[in-house]
């Protein structure tokens, strides 16, 4: 019997695997204060939405890196379709191996996916794979507000413990060595188009599920979505916008 893959289950063909946009992709990186970048990396680049608004705004190649090969292969797929597949190099490996990798990296992205190796530890791994004065720009998930609803801080406490205040998180980057260029919150719209408003009702078909492993991916995303819903703006993903001193 073939395995089932609840993440290709759940996620498989969407172009969105998390919160945000092209457009906010495209603001994120005309705030930085140089245009060109010889060595761009996109850490944890899942399907690679943004690693196509990369490719086509910077015109040089970008390495890809993700550990989960089926979605290494939606990118590839939607980068021929694009019409920027030469200029996207897919590397299937965990991204706290990138300094083994690469060296006097100028442009490190990675929007939504520090959090599996955690964000300050994400930016210590990184930051020898960087040139000096080389750039990172990283979303992370953060809280807004000292005073979020009981539910969202118990559905965080168990997924991600580790989560912080925006300020907590601007103070681990300084003391890692990087500069604060500044950040940039998402909307509550880049969490809703395209991406809830289409893994909900996948999530709700998959809850019933036979396989076990699957609905409990299916349930913990409707659970997600509902903490959401009820939180208002006390949590969001947060751009910050670094260049390593």
């Amino acid at each position: 019997m073939i395995a089932l893959d609840p993440l290709e289950l759940l996620f498989g063909g969407m172009g969105k695997l998390g919160p945000g946009s092209d457009a906010h992709t495209l603001q994120a990186l005309r705030s930085l204060p140089k245009g060109h970048f010889d060595l761009v990396v996109d850490a944890g680049c899942g399907a690679g939405r943004q690693t196509l608004v990369l490719a086509t705004a910077l015109g040089v190649t970008i390495h890809a890196v993700d550990s989960h090969q089926p979605f290494l292969d939606e990118l590839r797929r939607r980068a021929e379709d694009a019409g920027v597949g030469s200029r996207i190099q897919a590397h299937c490996m965990d991204m706290s191996d990138i300094p083994a990798v690469f060296s006097s990296i100028d442009l490190l992205w990675s929007e939504g996916a520090a959090y599996n190796i955690g964000f300050a530890d994400a930016l210590a791994r990184w930051a020898p794979a960087l040139r000096s004065g080389g750039f990172v720009v990283v979303s992370e998930l953060a809280w807004l507000s000292d005073a979020a609803p009981a539910a969202a801080r118990d559905f965080f406490r168990a997924g991600y413990p580790d989560m912080k205040l925006t300020t907590e998180n601007i103070r681990l980057a300084q003391e890692a060595g990087y500069r604060m260029l500044g950040t940039h919150t998402l909307p509550r719209a880049a969490w809703i188009d395209d991406y809830y408003e289409v893994l909900e009702p996948r999530a709700t078909t998959l809850a019933s599920h036979q396989d076990a492993a699957v609905r409990a991916l299916a349930q913990e995303t409707l659970k997600e979505i509902e903490v959401f819903e009820t939180a208002g703006d006390s949590y969001g993903y947060v751009f910050y916008l670094l260049q390593r001193s």
